[in-house]
């Protein structure tokens, strides 16, 4: 193993290009999405609900939420990329995933912890039964389950990341455009 003398001898950081065919992103969302806890259980523990509602099984629905939020985020970088050229690496991209599939995650937690809550209101008998489901609801949803869900965010947003980031992108050595005739990555 060489030694790492430079900032860009450490692994991930080539300077990366989107690759030229529109199939590689549509692969690299497709991969993104299928994050192997949810595949992997799937056969060994099917989901006792498959219609859309309140039982559908929540491997389901985060599998649905990564189908929208991998080809969002596919398309949120090449946005940036365009405007600013960043990120320029591989490990740009996985971070950029890791971090919004964190702030995601915690994010639909709280809305579903104010969802339950709204929902616990209409359930009630009364005023004070509807103030302890209030309670009872968000100490466990808006608060126990948001760090395991950040968590889980991040570990889908990592391997999301890593699909785009060896999928949808390939790493090329940086050359001199002495003419101004290269493409801009």
């Amino acid at each position: 193993m060489n030694p790492v003398e430079r900032y860009e001898d450490l692994p991930g950081q080539a300077r990366i290009f989107g690759r030229p065919a529109p199939a590689w992103p549509a692969m690299a969302a497709f991969a993104g999405a299928a994050w192997p806890p949810l595949i992997l259980t799937l056969p060994f523990w099917p989901p006792s609900s498959w219609t859309p509602g309140r039982e559908l099984d929540w491997r389901l629905m985060v599998l649905i939420i990564g189908l929208i939020a991998v080809p969002a985020g596919l398309w949120r970088i090449s946005v940036e990329r365009s405007r600013s050229g960043r990120p320029a690496t591989r490990l740009g991209v996985i971070w950029r995933f890791m971090l919004f599939g964190g702030l995601l995650a915690g994010a639909l937690q709280a809305a579903m912890a104010v969802i339950l809550m709204v929902a616990g209101w209409f359930e009630a008998g009364g005023f004070l039964q509807a103030l302890g489901a209030s309670e009872t609801t968000l100490l466990i949803f808006g608060v126990g389950f948001l760090p395991i869900t950040i968590a889980g965010g991040v570990s889908y947003g990592l391997w999301a990341g890593l699909c785009a980031a060896f999928i949808a992108f390939e790493a090329k050595p940086a050359v001199k455009d002495r003419l101004g005739l290269m493409p801009k990555g």
